[in-house]
């Protein structure tokens, strides 16, 4: 059984891939000073050698923890997964070794909703063809096949978090939203 009755001054906090500075801030106001960040994700010996002395760790979906990584790891305590999902650790491994790990299902749900509708909407203006024949020197400047969302109808298959913000987003703009869900 691990001990962690650290100081929180004494906890060494990683966070890997450009996770927002809110996370650091979050870290610092609740007494933690040893943060490190950086934008990129780490692998290999180089994420062996960081783990090595890292408390808790904060990653996105470019950063592996499997079994191999997990077990050189003796002073980790916490994974903190910045995405929906948790598939980029061997999440049994870390649950045997007494490391849980954390999650945000709702981190990204806006940002994908939001990007959902400007890709409804860049299509229903014909956007990439337009931009590709811009990128040859032809400006096609036409209002045909450049429509409006407004008053289409869209189906989102799947309304859970990000299909019902997709929903909500949708209906805002005037379409008519139907869905399926199980």
């Amino acid at each position: 059984m691990r001990n962690f009755s650290l100081d929180k001054s004494k906890i060494k906090v990683l966070l890997l891939e450009g996770i927002h500075e809110n996370a650091v801030e979050f870290f610092k106001e609740n007494g933690y000073s040893d943060i490190e960040c950086l934008n990129e994700a780490l692998s290999g010996n180089e994420l062996e050698k960081r783990l090595q002395n890292t408390h808790i760790i904060g990653i996105r979906s470019r950063t592996e923890l499997r079994k191999s990584l997990l077990s050189g790891a003796s002073k980790l305590f916490a994974i903190g997964c910045f995405s929906i999902g948790t598939n980029q650790v061997d999440i049994r491994d870390a649950k045997m070794m007494g490391i849980p790990v954390f999650n945000a299902p709702f981190s990204n749900t806006r940002s994908v909703a939001e990007l959902v509708i400007a890709e409804c909407i860049m299509l229903m203006r014909g956007i990439p063809e337009k931009s590709a024949l811009a990128h040859r020197k032809i400006w096609m400047k036409s209002l045909n096949n450049s429509v409006e969302i407004r008053a289409k109808t869209l189906w989102i298959i799947g309304y859970g978090h990000i299909g019902s913000q997709v929903s909500i987003l949708a209906e805002n703009l005037g379409m008519n939203v139907f869905y399926f869900d199980i």
